[in-house]
C-alpha cells in the first residue's frame, strides 16, 4: 500500500510541476491546495531537496522548486526516495536485497517467483513514467 508521505510527496511534486520552471513556491501554497498537513508536508518536501529533486529559497518570494524539468523525474527515483524499496518482499529488491530467513531456497519459492513479476510490472510503470507525465 502507498504510504501518505509517497502520496503527498507526488501530489505536491506535480503542484511544482505545474507551476513556471524555478518559481519557488511557499510550503502553505502547496499545503492549502493540496489539502496535506502545513508540519508532514515540510518533512517530505525536505526529503525531496535533500535527494536532490528540489531546491529551496529563503525569505521573500522563497519556497520550493524543481531542481530537474519534469519529464526528467521518474517515478522510480521520486518512490525510492519517499518509499524506499519498490519491491514488496526484500528477496526480490534490486537495491534492498536481504535474503527471506524463512526460505530455503529461493529458486524454489512461488512467492519469490510472484514477487519478482510484481517488481517487475511495477518498475516498467515507475520507470517509463516522469512528473510531466503526470501534470498531463
Amino acid at each position: 500500500m502507498l504510504s501518505k508521505k509517497t502520496k503527498y510527496g507526488i501530489k505536491a511534486l506535480t503542484y511544482l510541476a505545474k507551476q513556471e520552471q524555478n518559481t519557488p513556491v511557499q510550503i502553505a501554497t502547496i499545503s492549502k491546495s493540496e489539502t496535506i498537513s502545513l508540519k508532514f508536508l515540510e518533512s517530505i518536501l525536505l526529503t525531496l531537496r535533500k535527494s536532490g529533486l528540489l531546491g529551496s529559497k529563503k525569505g521573500k518570494g522563497g519556497g520550493y522548486y524543481l531542481l530537474k524539468d519534469p519529464k526528467d523525474i521518474k517515478m522510480t527515483t521520486v518512490m525510492r526516495v519517499l518509499e524506499g524499496p519498490i519491491a514488496m518482499v526484500s528477496c526480490v529488491s534490486l537495491n534492498y536485497y536481504e535474503k527471506c530467513d524463512d526460505c530455503p531456497d529461493e529458486a524454489e519459492c512461488s512467492v519469490h517467483h510472484l514477487m519478482i513479476q510484481v517488481r517487475d510490472s511495477n518498475l516498467k510503470i515507475y520507470g517509463e513514467t516522469s512528473l510531466a507525465d503526470l501534470v498531463h
